[in-house]
């Protein structure tokens, strides 16, 4: 069973907390410190390779002093990730689509700068203020609509998981990238005898016919950009245009 442990809470909230005089001799390193240098080490070799000696390594301590900082590798994970939900900096004036709109731009440069997040779960986060931070901004955007108050929360998080499930996705082409050496078109070029040998075109109709229409032509990030805007242009329209007790796009 996975435990809670209360120890990563001050360190995800260490802005909040008022500095301390260090007695003795000043710390050599700190939190921000490790934190930075194990999300540089991601960025240019993945997660994996933040490991804690390499972090350890890299700013030239031993191994165990780190654990002063960050008490495991897992926290210091979520650290990691808290930071980058943090470096967004949400604020945006602008009505409800300005404010999505800045919203999923700040989400998507986050992963093209760090792909490395697509490789953790978003289902449990640390619970730090860069998780919060969103929360906050997208409840607001949602808020300037004035829909009730039980429809922010649901409102807020559809949005929210559109937009950071196709942020992943094009992470995920840069990871497999990076790890195969091969980009997602020809990937599938690769597999070109398929369709000559394979495909049935009678037991396909519709995609034969889409096929022949050339709607297949372009590469594949840009029909799941397409896609992307499509589905994103859907879905605010029906936040926008739902009433209370109808739910459904107008």
């Amino acid at each position: 069973m996975e435990e809670f442990s209360p120890r990563i809470l001050p360190l995800l909230w260490r802005r909040s907390i008022p500095a301390r005089k260090p007695v003795g001799r000043p710390p050599r390193l700190t939190v921000d410190v490790v934190v930075t240098t194990a999300i540089r080490i991601a960025d240019a070799e993945g997660l994996e390779a933040a490991s804690m000696a390499r972090v350890a390594a890299e700013l030239s301590v031993a191994t165990m002093s780190l654990y002063t900082y960050a008490p495991s590798r897992p926290e210091l994970v979520d650290l990691m990730v808290d930071e980058v939900l943090w470096t967004r900096a949400l604020t945006c004036d602008g009505g409800f689509r300005e404010r999505v709109a800045f919203y999923a731009d700040q989400t998507f440069a986050m992963y093209r700068a760090h792909p490395w997040l697509a490789e953790l779960s978003r289902v449990r986060p640390p619970v730090g203020p860069g998780m919060l931070a969103e929360t906050e901004f997208l409840l607001a955007a949602v808020a300037t609509l004035g829909r009730p108050v039980d429809q922010l929360s649901v409102a807020a998080t559809t949005i929210s998981s559109w937009v950071t499930a196709a942020a992943r996705h094009e992470a995920e082409g840069v990871l497999l990238r990076r790890t195969t050496g091969l980009s997602t078109d020809e990937w599938w070029q690769q597999r070109g005898e398929m369709w000559e040998s394979w495909f049935d075109v009678e037991s396909h109709p519709t995609m034969t016919s889409i096929w022949n229409a050339g709607a297949f032509d372009r590469g594949s990030d840009e029909q799941a950009q397409d896609a992307y805007a499509y589905g994103l242009g859907l879905l605010l329209k029906g936040i926008e245009s739902s009433v209370e007790g109808d739910d459904r796009v107008s």
